[in-house]
C-alpha cells in the first residue's frame, strides 16, 4: 500500500507541475499577443511596419555612411560591414529597453494571481527578440541581393551572434526593469551613461585596430564581442580571436540572476507603488 501510495504522490506532483507550466505556457502567449495588438495595433500592416522602420533607418544609414567611408577595415564593401555592427548594436538598445519597461507595460495585469512578473518579462523578449530577428534578415538578405559584398555568410556563426545580443539585451532589460522600477531617476541616468556605447561598440572600425591601452578597456564591453562575432560570422578570414561567448554569457547570466532576484523580492513594493 505505501508503495502505490508513493506512486500517487509522485503522479500528483508530476501533474500539479503540468497544471502550473500550462497555464503560465498561456499567460506568455496571452502578453505576447496583448503588446503586439497594443504596440503594432490590430492590423498585420501595424507588426509590418515596426519590422520596416529600423529595417529603413539601417539602411539609410549605410548608404550614407558608405559614400563617406569607401574602404572598410574589413571587406571590401562598407554598406554590409557598417550593417554587421549597426543591426546587432540596435537590437541589443530596443530589446533591453523594451524588456527595462516590462513591469510598468503590464503593471494592470500583475495584479492577477496568474501572472507574475516573470511571465512579463518572458512576454516582452519574445516578442521583440522575433522582432528584432526578421529585421536582421531582411536587412542583411537585402543587402546581399543588391552588393556584390564578397561575404561567405556563416549560420551558426550568425545565430551565435544573434544569441549572444538576446542574452545580453535581457539580463541588462532585467536588472533595469528592477532599477527603473525601484529609482525612477535611473532611467535618465542609463540614458546618460549609454551615449557613448555608439563610439565604443566597434561599429566603424575593428577592435584589431584600436591602439592599446584603449583596446584593453574596449575589450570589456560586451558589444564588442557581439559586433566582432557577428563580423566573424560575414568574413570566415577575418579570425576575430578576441572574442568571447564566455564573457557575454556569463555576464548575462549574472544580471539575469541578481535582476531576478531582486524583482523576486520587491516586486510586490514595486507594484503598490
Amino acid at each position: 500500500m505505501s508503495h502505490f501510495a508513493g506512486n500517487k504522490s509522485v503522479i500528483g506532483l508530476h501533474a500539479a507541475t503540468a497544471r502550473h507550466s500550462f497555464p503560465s505556457a498561456r499567460t506568455i502567449i496571452a502578453l505576447v499577443l496583448r503588446e503586439m495588438a497594443t504596440t503594432y495595433g490590430r492590423s498585420p500592416g501595424g507588426y509590418l511596419w515596426t519590422i520596416l522602420e529600423p529595417v529603413a533607418g539601417i539602411a539609410l544609414l549605410t548608404l550614407a555612411f558608405s559614400f563617406t567611408f569607401l574602404n572598410p577595415p574589413i571587406g571590401s564593401n562598407f554598406a554590409i560591414f557598417y550593417a554587421t555592427g549597426m543591426v546587432p548594436f540596435v537590437a541589443y538598445l530596443d530589446m533591453s529597453a523594451k524588456i527595462a519597461g516590462s513591469i510598468q507595460f503590464s503593471k494592470p495585469l500583475l495584479t492577477y494571481p496568474r501572472v507574475t512578473f516573470a511571465d512579463a518579462l518572458i512576454g516582452r523578449f519574445l516578442t521583440n527578440g522575433l522582432t528584432q530577428l526578421l529585421s536582421a534578415y531582411i536587412i542583411f538578405t537585402g543587402m546581399l541581393l543588391i552588393f556584390d559584398t564578397r561575404t561567405s555568410p556563416d549560420l551558426p556563426q550568425i545565430a551565435l551572434a544573434m544569441a549572444m545580443m538576446a542574452s545580453l539585451a535581457l539580463g541588462v532589460g532585467t536588472i533595469n526593469c528592477f532599477l527603473m522600477s525601484m529609482i525612477p531617476i535611473w532611467q535618465k541616468a542609463w540614458a546618460i551613461l549609454n551615449r557613448p556605447l555608439f563610439l565604443i561598440s566597434c561599429i566603424f572600425y575593428v577592435f584589431d585596430g584600436v591602439p592599446e591601452p584603449a583596446r584593453s578597456a574596449l575589450w570589456y564591453n560586451p558589444l564588442v564581442h557581439v559586433i566582432g562575432q557577428m563580423r566573424h560570422g560575414f568574413y570566415p578570414s577575418y579570425d576575430a580571436v578576441y572574442v568571447s561567448p564566455f564573457y557575454v554569457f556569463s555576464l548575462s547570466l549574472g544580471l539575469l540572476a541578481l535582476g531576478l532576484l531582486f524583482l523576486r523580492r520587491y516586486h510586490n513594493e514595486i507594484l503598490n507603488e
